[in-house]
């Protein structure tokens, strides 16, 4: 009975324990690759036998590839392609590392949804041509290709540039093979006709009004004869674009005020690398508040505010009607301006009973103006009971070295609205 006992209680709790353990280990060594190992972040293949001879895939139901960020592959001889849908599902990958092994071809998309990669080394392969093209989205801090048999050509040109472009001293110490098969420092590579091209954009005056149109030109030039494209960002206003060889055009209408500010460039693209030319959009608007709230308390009242405009509203506060003379008590505060949009207070210093009332402000521009009112109540009248009024509680003030009348009259009755 007592032997029952032992092997049912918890030890056999633990025998269990055990036991899951160990099969949860062999399933995770079936979703892993011959010659591999995984981990929940990491896959590392540097087993030579049997090796794989394709790209690292995790089977069904074991670890989310999405949670992967480092794969290492070594001594990997029979592993030479990366396919377009290779490495798509590893999108949290960081870091790619492929030595000594022996990969012949990257397709031009392997590595389209891979947005996080920062390090990329394939030393010691046997690629002979690489495409910028692969690289041209990643925001790569590291591309290591020492040892690859590449081939004296146009297509590795931009590797020579993206060298000559690092403000770091480590370049990397890579050669190519000429007609003759000797090996050429990539340094010293000149390939005629294979060169970075040009972009010029044509531009007009780019402040215009809100609603009008425009149109940009563009002309490219280059050997290899370059690709032509706008980048718009993420421009609201509706565009078109027409491009024909060396030419092209934008054509801009019914502008947002949204864009202003915004940034449109024309850009060239060839084998070698690519050039563009931008110009800031400048957006003329009629003012809008797009924020007018009652007073909040802080060390001083605040009655906040949003307004947009361009160029710079001019604001004005009325009081009761009438216009409000600012003062080092009560006056316009502007905390935060974002290019077109300005967020402020309306700051106020122990205001009394004496300010309670209508507060209006008005913004004003060239092109237009806007206003809105708000109802401001900070306490209400000395030996009066203002429960009546449940929007505006009484409020306990602290002193903060000012008396309680310090704003005072500072309305303009000669400019009512």
């Amino acid at each position: 009975m007592s032997s029952w006992i032992r092997w049912h209680g918890p030890a056999m709790a633990r025998l269990w324990g055990f036991c899951w353990l160990v099969v949860g280990f062999w399933r995770a060594a079936l979703a892993c690759p011959t010659s591999c190992k995984c981990s929940a972040s990491r896959i590392w293949c540097s087993d030579p036998s049997p090796g794989i001879v394709a790209f690292p895939r995790l089977e069904p139901n074991s670890v989310d590839p999405e949670n992967i960020t480092e794969i290492f592959i070594a001594n990997q001889k029979r592993l030479e392609i990366i396919n377009e849908d290779d490495v798509e599902a590893y999108v949290g990958l960081r870091n790619l590392t492929i030595v000594d092994s022996g990969l012949k071809f990257v397709a031009h998309k392997a590595f389209l949804k891979n947005s996080n990669l920062q390090h990329i080394n394939f030393t010691r392969n046997k690629l002979t041509s690489l495409s910028r093209k692969h690289f041209r989205h990643l925001d790569l801090s590291e591309l290591i290709l020492v040892g690859n048999p590449f081939t004296c050509s146009c297509d590795i040109m931009w590797i020579k540039t993206l060298q000559e472009a690092k403000s770091s001293p480590d370049t990397q110490d890579l050669y190519c093979l000429n007609e003759s098969s000797k090996n050429i420092p990539l340094a010293n590579l000149q390939i005629p006709n294979c060169g970075l091209p040009s972009a010029n954009l044509a531009a007009p005056n780019l402040t215009v009004e809100e609603g009008k149109s425009i149109t940009l030109s563009c002309s490219v030039a280059g050997d290899p004869v370059p690709n032509m494209y706008w980048d718009v960002g993420n421009l609201v206003s509706k565009h078109m674009n027409e491009t024909s060889h060396t030419q092209g055009s934008l054509r801009i209408t019914n502008i947002s005020s949204d864009d202003s500010g915004k940034q449109i460039s024309c850009v060239a693209e060839n084998l070698v690398g690519e050039d563009q030319d931008s110009v800031n959009l400048t957006v003329h608007f009629a003012p809008t508040i797009t924020f007018l709230e009652s007073p909040t308390s802080d060390h001083h009242w605040c009655i906040p505010f949003t307004v947009k405009g361009n160029p710079k509203p001019a604001l004005q506060w009325f009081y009761n009607g009438a216009i409000l003379n600012e003062s080092k008590y009560i006056c316009t505060k502007i905390h935060v301006t974002n290019h077109t949009e300005y967020h402020g207070c309306l700051q106020l210093d122990n205001p009394t009973h004496m300010n309670n009332g209508d507060y209006t402000l008005i913004a004003k521009n060239e092109y237009g103006k806007d206003e809105k009112q708000i109802s401001a109540h900070f306490m209400g009248w000395p030996g009066i009971d203002d429960g009546a009024n449940p929007n505006y509680p009484d409020v306990i003030y602290e002193d903060y070295g000012t008396a309680a009348n310090d704003i005072g009259d500072t309305t303009n009755r000669s400019n009512e609205i």
